[in-house]
Formats: structure tokens, sequence, C-alpha cells
């Protein structure tokens, strides 16, 4: 499948996160994106590794291994 780049309001729906916490999470660096011009870009592989990231961390908190 060719790589994607989203734009910020298709990753949000993407992730379900609103505006103000999906930009929290570009800029602590959790949700990794590119800036093309003035437009900022995020790879799609970006949302996968974000919802493993959270996959994981949901699994440590639960105790499955």
């Amino acid at each position: 499948m060719p790589r994607r780049l989203l734009s910020v309001p298709e990753a949000m729906a993407c992730t379900g996160l609103g505006r103000s916490n999906f930009f929290n999470k570009i800029a602590t660096g959790e949700i990794r994106s590119v800036k093309i011009g003035k437009r900022r870009l995020i790879p799609d592989t970006a949302i996968d590794e974000y919802i493993e990231g959270l996959e994981a961390q949901s699994e440590v908190t639960s105790g499955v291994a």
C-alpha cells in the first residue's frame, strides 16, 4: 500500500482526537508530523505508530503480557 500524508482533519478523524488534543500530541512528539509550506501533514504510518503505542500501553497497565 502506498504511503500517504494526511491532513490534520483526516488524521484527527482516524484517531478520534479533538483539535487541541491532537496538536498537543504533535507538540509532545507522540504523533509525528511534517510541515510542507504552511501545511502540517501527518504520515499515515505515524497514526499506526500512535495507535500501536496506545495498545502497548494498555497491555502494560492491564497486566496482559
